[in-house]
């Protein structure tokens, strides 16, 4: 028996689901990709990069949903305010890593407040005297510390360059101790981070790139190095 495989191994179309290919989200490329192909998934750390609207944020929902991860953040439960995601959780089939960990969790930026507010409830830690950024990095040492699979929707979001790299530093950690990371991030700083998987996403659906490759890391480039060159065309 293999022992080593990361618990999600493989992400594909439940093949008992229909999932009509011309509503949403199944009109997004990556999203017709994935239940056409399915979607093997390596272990370690697998960032998702591309433009707003290419699917990112809906395929890291949907597959935390999938594996019974609380639709707003959390590990399993039921928190759940007013609901906004997309039925293609429904329409998911994942296949598990055999003597793989089941624990799991999710961590999105537009929700946290309100799983703050929850956890806090039950006598969780008080997250709202931290600023949003510190908030994160403490979610993350304290409540994502354990070897499973951990859901990240933009994590970047609330983070300085520095504390991005206390990010990188934890995800390191995660994936030395057998943990498994499926995050949706713009930041070109993050998708840097050693030894992770990366997947563009497109017009072309989704494909593995390299780092130096990407177009968010080679805009950035450019832009810091001649501002002006971009600043003429929207101002």
């Amino acid at each position: 028996m293999d022992v080593d495989q990361p618990p999600v191994v493989r992400v594909s179309r439940d093949p008992e689901r229909d999932l009509a290919s011309d509503r949403w989200p199944a009109t997004v490329p990556a999203v017709a990709q994935l239940l056409h192909e399915g979607l093997d998934l390596p272990p370690g750390i697998t960032f998702l990069v591309g433009e707003n609207g290419s699917g990112k944020s809906t395929l890291v929902e949907a597959v935390a949903m999938a594996y019974g991860l609380s639709p707003e953040g959390g590990s399993q439960g039921t928190h759940r305010t007013h609901p906004t995601e997309s039925p293609l959780s429904t329409h998911l089939h994942l296949q598990r890593g055999i003597g793989a960990p089941r624990w799991g969790f999710f961590l999105r930026a537009e929700t946290m407040h309100g799983w703050y507010i929850s956890t806090q409830s039950v006598d969780g830690p008080d997250y709202h005297p931290m600023s949003h950024g510190e908030s994160f990095l403490d979610v993350l040492r304290t409540r994502a510390d354990t070897p499973g699979f951990s859901c990240l929707d933009e994590p970047e979001v609330a983070l300085s360059f520095s504390s991005t790299l206390g990010l990188m530093s934890r995800l390191h950690e995660l994936a030395a101790e057998g943990g498994q990371v499926l995050c949706a991030t713009h930041s070109q700083v993050l998708a840097s981070l050693p030894g992770a998987t990366i997947l563009e996403l497109g017009e072309w659906g989704h494909c593995r790139a390299e780092w130096e490759g990407l177009e968010l890391v080679q805009h950035w480039k450019a832009y810091l190095d001649s501002p002006g060159r971009y600043l003429r065309h929207v101002l």
